[in-house]
């Protein structure tokens, strides 16, 4: 084509502008999808956000018009002016459908005179406060932006903080109603507001601009696009697809061992257990203490003999009691600290008398990742363990102020968002080296990309309420269309639940009815009676046998109920290994015509065929289950056939929680042998 005119200038695969002290870049980056990154001066290509350094394939078309400038990739068009017609003229981007040119989304300016859509604020070290704002539209729908407690699975008219706190998990992606997806490539702190009035986001100190729109006639197709660009997830390993069972800290060998044995003798089926924090020498030593678990070798050879895998908690946090701590603080391996001691955290661990101060390794440093694999590799892997649990790796700093940290990829304020994705990437990268399959990662936080290193994220340390079951739906949801196909939550919560109480066995039931469905199945929570933080706590019982004989017989239903689906359950973690689309999703994902299906947020599809409505209050005995259009679906306990596009009244008992079948699927065909099996009903 002809060289455009000025600003405009060509750049591979796309379109460079430059007004002013700005610079602007425009390129297609994967299918039906661009990359904008705009800065002052000039452009980094070197960032530590969530797409490759290199540009994924493909060619755009470039035309001008004469006062605008069109580059096309695929679905997705991008228009971009400078308006002769504003009194501080600032380049102006929209994206548009390529078909017909429908308006997807389109900048705006935050002041008709100044500033505009992109805003810096310098602070005279190279780095800005940065602003892009867009427009707001009516009756715009936004889901996505990782996992959150706000209890909500559209997002519209919220502001939300973009940092890492337990139980809130920021992934910077949204998926629009209107046929787009934006990822905000920006592991700064800041914060994202959908108002009515605009949607801005904003990080509080950062180089330049960076984010990826992408455009597609069905949402699955965004979801797809977004794995493309940032990473798919492996297939989920087969063992992982059982029950996982977990109490706050089984303290012993002999204890654990105790707990996997009572399985077997109970025919009861379990995939994993888990040795939870505490169960270290000192944090930092990645090491068994020995009195209390004197031979992990032989128990992990009897777990695998039972068919159970065993998981050991990883915490990132490293004791000044270590006796590794002198190779961290003298190798520069720790987070360090623009002012103060480098101890983010305060904690009682094995020895302390009180609570002490204690730091946290760095996993963006390459040094770092290999210094921590070679202790996990002679400790643990080395013992035959290879499921890892990677908790507080948010990080969870106390005081929460990421802004004093200092890492090897950058000052906290512009990169700690990315410390759970490096955390997992260790562990990956890990494993990789001594040729072995990837691993679930289950970790408490992610950031864009965790996904492609095998991170499962559960949903933090929650309480045991009904209204905190609730908000687990619409969290896991959302978490789900940011990219994360393995989620679970602590089933029965994390924060207390007294096992005698009926009324807690009630809730325990409907979380665990809901868990068989959820991606990983998990129980654990910190049961009365409750102590105080530190190496010596334990938790009260929290055994699937551990709730009284009425709501234990429902929980051992529920437990066998997904022994049956996993064929199932693998089949989905393929489609979302392959495709990017998780196997729990809202209703819209497979139903995007039908309206209806785009505000419902207390039920979701599990893989193609099942429609689950998990009950969310106590004492429910009549529930409204909306059935998406474009389906047929039967009851999976009663055989009787509904057709979609109707809500239906479902009566209610504790035996189980409404779920329905697509008709015409292969588990339409075995629904008596799938849901029927074991529970005496004809």
């Amino acid at each position: 084509m002809t060289p455009p005119p000025s600003p405009f200038f060509i750049i591979e695969g796309g379109i460079g502008i430059r007004h002013g002290h700005e610079i602007v870049w425009v390129q297609a980056w994967g299918q039906d999808s661009v990359r904008v990154r705009a800065g002052q001066h000039q452009i980094a290509t070197h960032d530590v956000g969530a797409l490759d350094a290199t540009r994924p394939a493909g060619e755009p078309t470039i035309e001008f018009d004469g006062t605008s400038l069109h580059l096309s990739n695929g679905a997705i068009t991008v228009v971009a002016e400078l308006p002769e017609d504003q009194a501080n003229p600032q380049v102006h981007l929209s994206y548009r459908r390529s078909d017909d040119l429908t308006e997807l989304l389109s900048e705006q300016r935050e002041h008709f005179w100044a500033p505009g859509a992109r805003v810096y604020y310098g602070n005279r070290s190279g780095s800005y406060e940065l602003h892009q704002e867009f427009c707001a539209y009516p009756g715009e729908r936004l889901y996505g932006m990782g996992q959150r407690t706000h209890g909500r699975l559209d997002l519209k008219g919220l502001s939300l903080d973009l940092v890492q706190r337990n139980a809130e998990v920021n992934i910077p992606f949204v998926l629009s109603n209107r046929g787009y997806g934006l990822l905000w490539n920006n592991p700064a702190v800041g914060r994202v507001e959908f108002a009515d009035n605009s949607t801005r986001w904003t990080a509080g100190q950062a180089k330049q601009i960076d984010y990826w729109v992408t455009a597609g006639s069905r949402p699955a197709d965004i979801l797809e696009h977004y794995a493309d660009a940032t990473g798919h997830s492996p297939v989920l390993p087969e063992w992982a697809t059982g029950f996982w069972q977990s109490k706050l800290r089984y303290k012993t060998q002999d204890e654990l061992l105790g707990v996997a044995r009572e399985f077997s003798r109970r025919d009861l089926p379990i995939s994993v257990i888990v040795a939870d924090y505490f169960h270290w020498s000192a944090m930092g030593d990645y090491r068994f203490d020995a009195e209390e678990w004197p031979d992990p070798e032989a128990m992990v050879t009897e777990l695998r003999e039972l068919g159970i895998e065993l998981m050991v908690s990883i915490w990132p946090t490293i004791s000044p009691l270590s006796e590794n701590f002198e190779t961290y603080r003298n190798e520069g391996l720790l987070l360090g600290s623009d002012q103060g001691l480098e101890m983010q955290q305060m904690i009682r661990d094995k020895g302390m008398a009180e609570p002490v101060g204690v730091g946290f390794y760095d996993p963006t440093n390459p040094r770092t990742r290999e210094y921590v694999w070679s202790l996990i590799r002679r400790n643990y892997l080395e013992m035959g363990i290879r499921v890892w649990w990677l908790d507080a790796d948010e990080p969870e700093l106390n005081p929460a102020t990421p802004a004093n940290l200092s890492l090897w990829a950058g000052p906290g304020s512009e990169v700690v968002n990315i410390y759970p994705r490096d955390n997992a990437r260790l562990f990956f990268e890990g494993m990789q080296s001594e040729g072995l399959p990837p691993t679930v990662l289950l970790s408490r936080s992610a950031w864009a990309g965790s996904q492609k290193y095998g991170a499962a994220v559960w949903s933090g340390d929650i309480p045991a309420t009904w209204s905190a079951l609730a908000v687990q739906v619409r969290a896991g949801l959302n978490i789900a269309i940011s990219g994360i196909p393995w989620w679970t939550t602590d089933i029965g919560g994390f924060h207390g639940g007294d096992s005698t109480d009926p009324e807690y066995q009630e809730l325990m039931t409907r979380w665990f009815q809901f868990g068989v469905f959820c991606p990983l199945f998990r129980l654990h929570g910190d049961r009365e009676p409750r102590t105080p933080t530190g190496y010596t706590q334990t938790g009260g019982p929290n055994e699937p046998w551990s709730f009284g004989d009425q709501a234990s017989a429902r929980i051992e239903t529920a437990i066998r109920l997904r022994e049956r689906l996993r064929p199932y359950v693998q089949e989905q973690m393929s489609v979302a290994s392959e495709h990017g689309l998780p196997p729990m999703r809202p209703l819209f994902i497979d139903y995007p015509e039908d309206a209806a299906a785009w505000r419902v947020d207390d039920e979701f599809l599990f893989g193609p065929d099942l429609l689950v409505a998990p009950v969310l209050r106590s004492r429910q005995e009549h529930s409204e289950v909306y059935l998406p259009h474009g389906a047929s679906w039967v009851d999976a306990y009663t055989g009787q056939e509904h057709a979609g596009g109707q809500t239906i009244e479902v009566n209610l008992t504790l035996d189980s929680i409404p779920v329905y079948v697509r008709a015409g699927s292969a588990l339409a065909r075995e629904r008596d042998h799938l849901f029927l099996a074991g529970t005496g009903r004809p």
